[in-house]
């Protein structure tokens, strides 16, 4: 696993302490997961991250791995049987991370109307038989600009938001993990009118931003999204930010969630969130994360 190299002097990322929310976890109820839950329930106690959020994946493709991996009653069973074993040191909400496709839309909607969760999470990967598979990608992107060979993955984040069916959209421009071979993270700056009808959208919709972190452990280096975005999202009226590792190992547990929280703080919040209809006084960013 890569992770960034020290930039100035600055310490490396690692696994934070005393944070307010880790809300991107996935335990051995994932495909890409072994990690028991009792771990990072542990793990928070330990660390001071007062509350979690278990994300396992739910697919809706029936050839992608989280399709029909773990059902719905176990996952809610374990989770909520964990939260009554921790009440009183860590609080586990029991989420999901759904895998955004818009032909799939109408499942999704119809899931979460039958489906109870405390945290809905709105991703976009590569999808299944999307341009961005292993063997598709390399002949995709060949003759494009960067605008043109993330517009497929952006529209379909757009769809994703404006479906009003999550709380947050997360890794909003995982987009740069598959195409880092070819574009560096940092000529995404040059592209801000690919972000802007996305951040327009989350506002509109009081969908939340997630910060996620898990690009510091990836060859990308920086969050999903960069520190510009966020400042941008706060700058269009953005009032809702969480952070989330998107943790698959122990040792990812709450990775990098300094950072996140520090690039949150510069964007001019003061808070994270987690439900969209819940307004919240104790996800209050500690107070080292505003001094000058």
């Amino acid at each position: 696993m890569e992770k960034r190299a020290p930039e100035g002097g600055r310490r490396p990322p690692a696994q934070a302490f005393d944070v307010p929310l880790d809300a991107h976890l996935h335990t051995e109820l994932s495909p890409d997961s072994a990690v028991p839950l009792e771990l990072y329930a542990a793990q928070a106690a330990e660390r001071g991250v007062r509350e979690i959020a278990i994300t396992d994946h739910l697919d809706f493709s029936p050839d992608a791995p989280a399709y029909a991996y773990a059902d719905y009653g176990r996952r809610e069973r374990e989770v909520r049987a964990a939260a009554e074993r921790w009440v009183g040191k860590v609080t586990i909400r029991f989420g999901v991370e759904l895998t955004y496709e818009s032909r799939h839309e109408d499942a999704i909607r119809q899931h979460l109307r039958t489906h109870s969760y405390d945290y809905a999470l709105g991703t976009v990967h590569d999808m299944s038989d999307g341009p961005y598979g292993r063997s598709r990608v390399e002949s995709f992107v060949a003759g494009k600009t960067l605008a043109e060979a993330v517009a497929p993955y952006f529209a379909e984040v757009a769809a994703a938001i404006r479906s009003g069916l999550f709380d947050t959209i997360g890794h909003l421009d995982m987009i740069k993990r598959y195409l880092i071979k070819w574009w560096p993270a940092a000529d995404y700056a040059a592209i801000p009118e690919m972000y802007e009808p996305l951040l327009v959208a989350l506002v509109e919709s009081d969908t939340a931003l997630e910060v996620n972190a898990s690009g510091l452990r990836h060859p990308t280096g920086e969050t999903y999204p960069a520190p510009w975005v966020v400042a941008r999202f706060r700058e269009l009226g953005g009032q809702r930010v969480t952070v989330g590792s998107d943790s698959h190992l122990p040792h990812c547990f709450a990775f990098g969630l300094e950072e996140a929280c520090e690039i949150v703080a510069a964007a001019g919040f003061d808070r994270l969130t987690l439900q969209r209809a819940v307004e919240r006084g104790d996800l209050v960013l500690p107070e080292r994360f505003h001094r000058a």
